[in-house]
This record gives C-alpha cells, structure tokens and sequence, in this order.
C-alpha cells in the first residue's frame, strides 16, 4: 500500500472511510451496506480469527451473493480497513482530565490493551504503512494529547506514541500466539519442566531465577489474570520517558 501521491488521491480501501467522515451515514432499512458488510465480517474473525473472513463467507452471513458485496466494498483489502476502523473508535473517556501525562498514557494503553484483546485479530492485520485510517489517527491524536505540557519536542512526543503503540501490539500478538500456552496450568508445567532440566553448575543464573519462581505467576495472581501482560513493560518504557522529559527540561 502506497499514500497520498502527487495527485492527492487516497490509495485503495481509505477514500471511502475518509468519504463517510463528511456526514451521518444513513443506513437503509433492508439490504446491504457498508456498516453490515464491516459488522458481520467483525463477527467472522472475532469468531474464528483472519482466515475465517471472506467475501464469500460474509455474504453468506448476510444473506446475499458474493457479487452483490462488491457493488459496496471493492476488495478484500477495502473490507479489512473498513473491519479494523469499525472497532477502533476511541472511548470516550481519553477525552476526560487526567492527573499528568504518565496517567494519560496508561489510560490510553488499557483502552489500546482491551481493544486488541477483545478482537485478537486486529493483531494479524498485514502492516503496510503507518496509521492512517480516521479511528487510527484518533488514537495517535489522543497519545499526542496526553504528553502536552511535558516540555518534549513534537517529534518526540510522535516516537514516544509509536513506541507504546508497537510495543502493545507485539506483546498482544505474542499473546494471541501462544493461545493457550499462556495459560496458568501451561506456563506452570514450563516452570516445572525448567526446574527439571536446569543444571545449576551450567545454567547458574538461570538456576537462580528458577527456583525464585521468576518464570511463574504469582501465587496470589487470579486465574482470569493468569496471562500475557504488558505491565512491566509498559512500566519500564514511561520510566525512560520520564528519564527524556528530565532531560529535556
């Protein structure tokens, strides 16, 4: 995918979310239309992942023809932008107050955090390009917003939103990955089989951090809880911003 040319066109997929920005879309009663084609191809993948959607099997959903989908979405390149800007609106509430910039980006990394969980799909999508579509750009927008007043150069404050971005989508996409090898019994039975195969006249260090349960969930961590988190990383990145905002100041 390429951007904006000289000739100031959109590529494939994005004139027409940028088109439906203009005004309320009215939705007809019956038939098909953009919203329905986007809503149940969102329900196929929230069902059954990427390879579950097709232009074939949306129109099944539907109730329609496969051709009868194209006279509305071009392709299925179009149909995955249209999917992903229908469940990344922003919430609400990275509109509110917050106490500092540190607050604001940790609000906006659990707003990010749940979205990618509830449709673990978005983090399969094929990467071409930085953030475009409107809801992708309001997300950047509202990162952009938390770091006003911290004193960081414009440039500095867009790295710091792209670096939070990346690293919550490739922590979330690990977790998607591994599935059920995150889960509590799972990554009990990899503490114990490290316990088993750790010599620690080899593998010293690692030995010590073994039997310290380094590689476990903590004995008080809630099974609903028991999975890949982005805390400590998140934590360590708004660490060395601060580090950049000190230094700046």
């Amino acid at each position: 995918m390429t951007y904006t040319g000289d000739d100031g066109k959109l590529p494939p997929g994005l004139g027409l979310l940028w088109e439906r920005l203009g005004g309320p879309v009215r939705e007809p009663k019956v038939g098909l239309s953009v919203d329905r084609i986007a809503r149940a191809a969102v329900e196929l993948a929230d069902e059954g992942g990427l390879d579950a959607v097709s232009m074939a099997r949306v129109a099944e959903r539907l109730g329609f023809t496969t051709m009868s989908l194209y006279r509305h979405v071009k392709n299925k390149n179009e149909l995955l932008l249209l999917m992903l800007d229908s469940v990344t609106a922003v919430p609400a509430e990275l509109d509110e107050p917050c106490d500092g910039w540190r607050a604001g980006l940790e609000r906006w990394s659990r707003a990010q955090w749940a979205m990618l969980r509830a449709h673990a799909w978005i983090v399969h999508l094929p990467i071409a390009g930085p953030p475009i579509t409107p809801n992708q750009l309001a997300w950047t927008d509202r990162a952009l917003a938390a770091l006003r007043g911290t004193g960081l150069s414009e440039a500095d404050k867009a790295g710091v939103a792209l670096l939070v971005a990346t690293y919550l989508l490739s922590t979330a996409r690990l977790g998607a990955d591994l599935g059920p090898a995150a889960s509590g019994e799972s990554v009990a039975a990899y503490s114990a089989l490290l316990g088993a195969l750790v010599d620690a006249r080899r593998f010293p260090a690692l030995r010590t951090a073994v039997d310290a349960g380094a590689f476990d969930y903590p004995a008080d961590t809630p099974e609903e809880e028991r999975d890949l988190g982005y805390r400590f990383g998140l934590d360590r990145i708004l660490d060395g911003v601060q580090v950049l905002i000190n230094a700046t100041g």
